[in-house]
């Protein structure tokens, strides 16, 4: 698991590689990961859209932005975390993701950045 903190916002990632549904002979492979964010600021905050960097070793970069997270913009009180599983397929088994979650802080439209750390995805055939 990685973890990166912006203003008190926590961002966890855990990654998997979905063997079952990979075809490494077809050059497709199968990544899940869990985000967990925490927010452990002073304030309430809503995940309004989020910008992903993807690196594949078979391709060039890949840049995804859009609303939200798996269809949801949501609201984190001061305490509360919000998590959610998501997908990523490469066309090598080795990659790596980052990106950034645009967030507002509700009492005053405050506009945050919060950086969503840099995470490995590596097949388990190139793994010992």
């Amino acid at each position: 698991m990685v973890t990166a903190v912006t203003e008190g916002i926590h961002v966890n990632v855990e990654v998997t590689y979905q063997a079952e549904f990979s075809s490494p002979h077809q050059h497709h492979y199968v990544f899940t990961y869990k985000v967990t964010i925490q927010n452990k600021s002073p304030y309430t905050v809503q995940l309004l859209r989020r910008k992903w960097e993807i690196y594949d070793a078979a391709e060039t970069l890949k840049i995804v932005e859009g609303d939200g997270v798996v269809g949801q913009q949501p609201i984190l009180e001061t305490g509360e975390s919000h998590s959610y599983v998501s997908g990523c397929n490469l066309k090598s088994g080795l990659g790596k993701m980052k990106g950034i979650y645009f967030m507002e802080k509700l009492f005053d439209g405050k506009s945050i950045e919060v950086e969503v750390p840099e995470f490995q995805m590596i097949a388990n055939i190139f793994q010992n």
